[in-house]
């Protein structure tokens, strides 16, 4: 179970790390009005414990990174508008990134770039050389590299969000959603991924596909 205090202090030593302003709107209510949305009911796998792992692979790969503290507040709105039965969910995310963070004291350049990295996560594909997308995209796959036990939690929460979606339906969705990682020329873009979790993940999404009876 996540522990919220510890991420409500999170996020308060990132959006300080920025801002660098004594004078800045108390930054908790920001940080609770996002953990009220992480923690709604239709989330089975985009919840608390999502954003707590992937703060923690932030912290894991944050020697990759250009300003990893903007990471971190991309990681804490990349799906903080999350329903599963709607589409443009990470645009939506951006969006109150880009309301959000103004008010919450931070500069507009700042800001563009949170709300880019947040955007990023629509397809994982990081270009070369922008360093603060491949952390955050490694940081949110990093889930696909984990041991079986885990990695089969995980399928079956993202199933329990889609439980709207018919079986056949949902298999079919899921095998191409499947197809594209696999087809992807990298997973990650940092070395600590490439070398610590290609190969993990890839073998755990071509066994799920072959489960789903779609390999």
């Amino acid at each position: 179970m996540a522990d919220l205090q510890d991420l409500r202090a999170r996020w308060c030593r990132a959006l300080l790390a920025v801002v660098k302003d004594a004078c800045l709107p108390d930054p908790h209510p920001y940080a609770d009005n996002l953990l009220r949305r992480w923690s709604e009911p239709q989330r089975r796998y985009h919840n608390v414990e999502h954003l707590a792992a992937v703060l923690g692979h932030v912290d894991t790969l944050a020697e990759y990174a250009e300003n990893a503290d903007l990471v971190r507040l991309a990681a804490w709105f990349h799906d903080a508008v999350y329903d599963p039965e709607r589409s443009m969910n990470e645009e939506r995310s951006a969006r109150l990134a880009e309301k959000a963070l103004p008010d919450a004291g931070l500069a507009q350049r700042d800001t563009d770039e949170v709300a880019r990295l947040v955007r990023l996560t629509v397809t994982h594909a990081a270009q070369d050389g922008d360093r603060d997308g491949a952390v955050l995209c490694d940081a949110d796959l990093a889930i696909l590299a984990s041991a079986p036990d885990a990695y089969a939690a995980y399928a079956a929460a993202v199933r329990e969000e889609y439980g709207f979606v018919p079986d056949e339906a949902f298999r079919a969705g899921r095998a191409d959603v499947l197809r594209h990682l696999l087809e992807l020329p990298r997973l990650f873009r940092t070395p600590y991924g490439e070398r610590e979790w290609e190969a993990a993940a890839r073998h755990n999404l071509a066994t799920e596909l072959e489960l789903l009876g779609a390999g």
